[in-house]
């Protein structure tokens, strides 16, 4: 009966923890949290300006097929919209493709869902092509700067 009852005691004993031993692991998971969160965090930002650099080169390519076909760029009145049915204002397309340059037959946006800015001629080449960010202005900094593809 003796040996019954000092068993129970180690049993017992080995149950559970001490409130130190709580705190320590609290401490340990609330310094690895301090330290990974923001990292995490700046992680959704960042794939959404490379989202769009990617949009941008896309959107390049449809313009050099379009320029092939056609011998000029779209302007700046015709937008990006004649890639993806032929333009009826300004001078109209000679051999617009059929379905269009883009796929999916629509012109993305960006991914803070705001229409590409697009003018041609451009100040830095034949067109220049951009998305300005979370906030949708132009220029800024950090996450609200632009995504120009003259600087891709």
């Amino acid at each position: 009966m003796r040996q019954q009852k000092e068993e129970s005691y180690k049993i017992s004993d080995c149950r559970g923890f001490t409130l130190i031993e709580l705190m320590v692991v609290m401490v340990i998971l609330g310094i690895l949290a301090g330290l990974i969160v923001p990292r995490i965090m700046d992680r959704p930002e960042e794939a959404r300006r490379t989202k769009a650099e990617i949009q941008i080169q896309s959107i390049e390519q449809a313009l050099k097929l379009y320029k092939l076909d056609n011998g000029q760029y779209p302007t700046t009145e015709q937008g990006l919209l004649a890639l993806v049915q032929p333009p009826a204002t300004g001078t109209l397309a000679k051999k617009w493709r059929t379905g269009g340059y883009l796929e999916k037959g629509k012109v993305p946006k960006d991914p803070w869902d705001n229409e590409f800015v697009y003018i041609s001629p451009g100040v830095h080449g034949d067109y220049d092509l951009s998305s300005y960010g979370a906030d949708n202005q132009p220029s800024g900094e950090g996450k609200d700067a632009d995504i120009n593809s003259w600087e891709l």
